[in-house]
């Protein structure tokens, strides 16, 4: 799978949440994949989180800064062996920031200071069910870059998990904000696209999604 020739301008998909396809270039995916597969070896190693219900997620997640597990944030993973998780590192935010002014809002993106990511992959069978990202105490948006196969997202509204919700395709490098008045949009992945992967990334398959978040937790 090769990469367009021209990029798609951004597209405004509901007030505050931005799709802009393409943004990250194979070299700097390539970057990040080499990057996710080492902080997937610890020390907090990549894991399918359990549920309250006690159901495992089909999407397997690692933390960095903070580490997130249902419904919480703690600096050791207290749910796996309770090691410290690895650190924020400071080139994440600083790309954070750049996506942020590439969905068009660069006054703000000066001050956005990402404290954690959450790394999750896909394989052609993971989905995510619709939900809110609502444990930080911040509200400021959530970045998502995603690599690897095609998924679907779907884009949904701060009121319920039904309708109205959108339904968007996002690709290799595609870039994802939502903040503002959709910052507690539900939202999920119902199916990844096998075989859409550019082999080129590093990732022949399955997906790998990458969200910047600030926690508000100091």
């Amino acid at each position: 799978m090769s990469s367009p020739l021209f990029h798609l301008p951004p597209r405004v998909v509901a007030p505050g949440a931005v799709h802009v396809p393409g943004w990250l270039d194979v070299g700097r995916q390539r970057e990040l994949v080499d990057a996710c597969r080492g902080w997937a070896r610890g020390p907090v190693p990549m894991r399918a989180a359990r549920l309250p219900s006690g159901h495992r997620m089909s999407v397997r997640t690692v933390c960095l800064g903070w580490h997130w597990y249902p419904y919480a944030y703690s600096r050791t993973a207290d749910d796996v062996d309770g090691t410290r998780v690895a650190p924020f590192p400071e080139w994440l935010g600083e790309l954070g920031r750049e996506a942020l002014a590439a969905a068009g809002d660069p006054d703000d993106a000066t001050g956005y200071r990402p404290d954690t990511a959450l790394i999750n992959f896909y394989d052609e069978r993971a989905k995510m069910g619709m939900h809110q990202d609502k444990d930080e105490r911040s509200r400021e948006p959530v970045v998502s870059l995603s690599i690897g196969d095609t998924c679907v997202f779907r884009f949904g509204n701060p009121e319920s998990r039904g309708q109205p919700y959108t339904d968007v395709e996002l690709g290799s490098g595609d870039l994802f904000v939502f903040g503002g008045p959709s910052r507690l949009a539900f939202h999920g992945v119902p199916a990844v696209r096998p075989g859409t992967a550019n082999p080129d990334t590093g990732l022949s398959g399955g997906r790998i999604n990458i969200t910047l978040r600030v926690t508000g937790l100091g």
